[in-house]
């Protein structure tokens, strides 16, 4: 359905959008699009150190020394 959009159709739809919203509304959602975007990318990076962490201690704590092996 989207496929042949095209660059005439993104801009007809900016324009548009301009017109309903207004350019400082825009800018502000634009804004906060953005902030979400870090966001959401500290967060990534975040959990994947969390995961690093957890790997290493696990795999120092994976078989205790002095007891059988079964």
């Amino acid at each position: 359905m989207f496929n042949n959009i095209g660059v005439p159709g993104l801009l007809l739809i900016a324009v548009v959008v301009l017109v309903l919203f207004g350019k400082g509304k825009v800018s502000s959602l634009m804004g906060e699009v953005g902030k979400g975007i870090t966001s959401f990318k500290k967060g990534m990076n975040e959990g994947a150190k969390e995961i690093e962490e957890a790997a290493a201690e696990g795999s120092k704590d994976a078989t205790p020394e002095g007891k059988d092996k079964v």
